[in-house]
């Protein structure tokens, strides 16, 4: 797997997405499950069926540009940002010395915009290691940069979070990821119970900035446009209120671009152990 990104890494953004737009498409060809999840969830949400195709597209293309962001120097990874929306809301929470929850749901390519917040300072990121030991591997080359630090799925990981915000440093995490049994509850997502991580919303109560982000995957293999975005509507109440509004912020940042929505992953499965959704 690392020959073969490393091999990747070498070809043109454009060409890496044209392959990635090809094996995703396959991939909706071939596997009668993604297929199923893919168009449950994006009917599910509404979303026009006609993107059930390209959304595949863009699901291959996320895998793949892996290569160009893991293989690659920070400086060549960042160069592929050609354009960034919000930067104001990014440069105020910097400047308020609180500490920033970056909020990053799994939409257009979201490994993109860790490596380049960490060009502004030091930040923490929330990461499952994978059981493959070769996938791991591959995770902890890719990702770890001088100032991207990697927190695991668990109580150390936790720990580390907490530690990085009392620093007044960034912290980032896939707010839409299903949680393990007891680190959740079943909240709203479009319209159906998910059972939804609680450790993103207690980490807006601490004081910190919290900020929407996304990197848009431009078309011809343009590079990215990364997104910030404040919530619109501050994030209030207990942690469970918290949550629910993190899924409906969350909900309009698909809206924005759904194709790019990593709609095949299964968001409404029941962890094992945990409680069945409400009915």
């Amino acid at each position: 797997m690392v020959f073969l990104f490393r091999l990747l890494s070498h070809l043109p953004l454009s060409a890496i997405h044209r392959l990635g737009g090809w094996l995703g498409r396959l991939t909706y060809l071939l596997s009668p499950t993604y297929r199923r999840n893919l168009r449950g969830n994006m009917a599910q949400a509404g979303i026009d069926p006609a993107l059930n195709l390209p959304a595949a597209a863009e699901a291959g293309k996320q895998m793949l540009e892996l290569s160009r962001i893991w293989m690659r120097t920070l400086d060549e990874a960042n160069a592929q940002v050609v354009d960034v929306v919000g930067r104001a809301h990014l440069e105020a929470a910097l400047a308020a010395g609180k500490g920033v929850v970056f909020l990053t749901p799994h939409l257009g390519c979201f490994e993109i915009t860790a490596q380049y917040l960490s060009s502004f300072g030091d930040i923490t990121v929330l990461y499952r290691p994978p059981k493959s030991a070769a996938a791991q591997e591959l995770i902890l080359m890719g990702r770890k940069r001088a100032q991207l630090h990697l927190a695991p799925a668990d109580l150390s990981g936790v720990r580390a979070l907490i530690k990085a915000l009392k620093k007044g440093q960034m912290v980032g995490m896939l707010p839409d990821q299903a949680p393990k049994t007891g680190e959740g509850v079943w909240l709203d997502f479009f319209g159906r119970p998910a059972y939804t991580m609680t450790l993103a919303a207690r980490l807006t109560e601490t004081g910190a900035a919290a900020l929407m982000t996304w990197g848009e995957r431009l078309p011809g293999g343009r590079g990215y446009r990364i997104h910030f975005q404040l919530p619109t509507q501050p994030l209030t109440g207990d942690t469970v209120a918290r949550a629910q509004q993190i899924n409906h912020e969350i909900e309009a940042l698909i809206r924005q671009c759904p194709a790019q929505y990593l709609w095949g992953y299964n968001r409404y499965k029941q962890p094992r152990g945990a409680e069945p959704p409400p009915a």
